[in-house]
């Protein structure tokens, strides 16, 4: 199945709400035990989050390694609104700090010893920008770990994963499922992406019938 692109931000009032009010906590929460099996030695520090929309995965990350203060950046205004209620919420407005950034952002502070992102990578036309972001905010030896959606080789593949993990959801999230499957990377054009980035080092892996993760450490 071609890859077909999707717009890079979510600054849909509607949209951000029904996806700041979905229920990803499987995925989310897997994203963290996907961090913590691959970086078991990581004892905290600080961590950027690229593309962190309304902060969920943030939030668990934190919870998660409490040795951390994080920096959540999304480009979509609504997203961030959501994200800094659902902060204040839990508690933890001293250790995660939202901002609105749109990738590349050449002012991007360094020297992170984290580097998370989750489901950013299939919106960006050019994936060279996160793979490019990576290298500029993480300090030498930095743990990293991008999760996203994989694209299914058939539409009726594309149509099954809808159907098990849409079914029941509103309207705006069935279609923008749908869209960011499309839009989505298969692990060998993820392979070809960190290759020209100077990450071949990196690995990645289907992680799900639907997520792939490319980890490894920030470059010298």
């Amino acid at each position: 199945m071609q890859r077909i692109p999707e717009p890079e931000l979510m600054d849909d009032p509607a949209q951000a709400r029904a996806y700041a009010e979905a229920d990803f906590s499987e995925p989310h929460q897997a994203f963290v035990e996907h961090f913590r099996r691959r970086f078991p030695a990581f004892a905290g520090g600080r961590v950027i989050d690229l593309g962190c929309g309304p902060a969920d995965v943030t939030i668990r990350f934190a919870r998660a390694f409490p040795g951390t203060t994080l920096l959540g950046v999304d480009a979509a205004a609504p997203m961030l609104a959501f994200g800094r209620r659902a902060v204040k919420r839990a508690g933890l407005a001293a250790r995660i700090r939202l901002a609105r950034r749109r990738l590349p952002d050449p002012s991007l502070p360094g020297g992170f010893d984290a580097v998370i992102s989750n489901s950013l990578l299939h919106h960006l036309d050019d994936p060279g920008v996160l793979w490019r972001t990576v290298r500029q905010v993480g300090r030498a030896g930095a743990a990293v770990l991008i999760m996203d959606l994989m694209r299914p080789a058939t539409e009726a593949e594309l149509e099954r994963l809808v159907a098990v993990y849409a079914a029941d959801a509103p309207d705006v999230l069935c279609r923008d499922f749908r869209n960011s499957l499309r839009a989505a990377y298969r692990p060998d054009e993820v392979r070809a992406q960190l290759a020209e980035a100077g990450l071949a080092g990196f690995s990645v892996e289907a992680v799900s019938d639907r997520h792939l993760l490319a980890w490894g450490t920030g470059p010298g």
